[in-house]
């Protein structure tokens, strides 16, 4: 019983999600606005929306990983799209939704060695009481697992995009909008879920 009151949140409090959507608004901004001819903007516009989204926490120096990784990213193609002329990008242009979708899968699924990424956004909202409790570490390295995984078949998806032009509506933005809703609708729901069996 003991072991059970220490895993549960008080009321109103949510051990398993977060902010974390937050998190990917400026990775779905890229992947949205980003083609070859206006991936420029989209590096733009998702740099915007990764300072304005964690400027609190860039004035306070805590930076959870994904934010800086989307800081930093979104910065170098910036910086790339100003400092190099556009037949030095060619490359770029082509590659850019799936160097950016690789990206996060690498960052996700490598956080799992240290401190899964979700958990660093649910910690927002869920009291410290629970922040080492079995419950709480195995919801978030199953949505950080999920997350990685996700972001892995859209960084293959729009590689196939790239491969297969004349399906490129569907690699490019069916299959990938489809993952998305699925893993946003998992998580939401899987963390109550999830504490509802083992509690």
């Amino acid at each position: 019983m003991a072991q059970q009151s220490a895993t549960k949140a008080p009321a109103g409090q949510r051990v398993g999600t977060g902010s974390v959507f937050f998190a990917f608004a400026p990775w779905i901004i890229f992947g949205v606005v980003a083609s070859p001819s206006t991936w420029e903007y989209a590096a733009l516009a998702a740099l915007i929306a990764s300072l304005a989204l964690s400027g609190q926490d860039l004035l306070r120096g805590k930076l959870r990983v994904l934010d800086l990784t989307g800081i930093a990213f979104f910065a170098v193609l910036s910086v790339l799209a100003l400092a190099l002329d556009r037949g030095q990008l060619t490359w770029l242009e082509t590659y850019a939704q799936v160097i950016s979708n690789g990206l996060v899968a690498v960052v996700a699924l490598g956080s799992l060695f240290f401190d899964p990424f979700t958990a660093q956004y649910a910690r927002e909202s869920a009291p410290p009481g629970v922040w080492d409790s079995p419950v709480f570490r195995h919801i978030n390295r199953v949505l950080t697992t999920l997350w990685g995984v996700t972001f892995a078949l859209m960084t293959l998806s729009t590689w196939l995009a790239i491969r297969y032009p004349s399906q490129s509506d569907w690699f490019n933005w069916v299959i990938p909008i489809a993952l998305l809703v699925c893993v946003v609708k998992f998580t939401e729901r899987y963390p109550e879920s999830y504490k509802a069996r083992v509690t």
